[in-house]
């Protein structure tokens, strides 16, 4: 079996990308690689890449020079984690309360891991989740 190395990429599709950027970059901090009307990207600490697309407009096969990339889409609020240090936990609690974030849910998971949970402006479930959640995932 050819090996895997991670998950690269993690989309979420959105109803207004500047509303979803302005959450993503005024309250998390991530900084924008590139975007347009389209589409966002951001680098998720040098490690992964988080693409906000505006719902419905990948329907079309987007052709680049370099190939073609198919369509694409999707509806409904989806859930996603960013990896945090256990000892930044508490300093995210804090920054999203302070910027108006309502927390929606807290969890201690039998391995020791820790998660805390917010909606983004589309509804997504994003998590803060510590090591320790999944078994043989540091």
């Amino acid at each position: 079996m050819p090996a895997l190395d991670g998950i690269l990429e993690t989309a979420l599709y959105v109803d207004d990308v500047s509303r979803a950027a302005a959450f993503y970059e005024d309250v998390l901090g991530l900084k924008r690689m590139v975007g347009d009307e389209r589409f966002v990207a951001y680098s998720v600490s040098g490690k992964s890449v988080l693409l906000l697309f505006r719902r419905g407009g990948t329907l079309e096969p987007v052709v680049m020079p370099g190939g073609t990339i198919p369509p694409h889409d999707g509806h409904g609020p989806v859930h996603f984690a960013f990896r945090v240090p256990t000892t930044e936990l508490p300093a995210w609690e804090r920054h999203l309360t302070a910027h108006g974030v309502a927390i929606e849910g807290r969890t201690t998971w039998p391995g020791g891991g820790l998660s805390l949970y917010v909606r983004d402006p589309d509804g997504h479930l994003v998590e803060f989740a510590t090591a320790g959640i999944w078994p043989d995932v540091a």
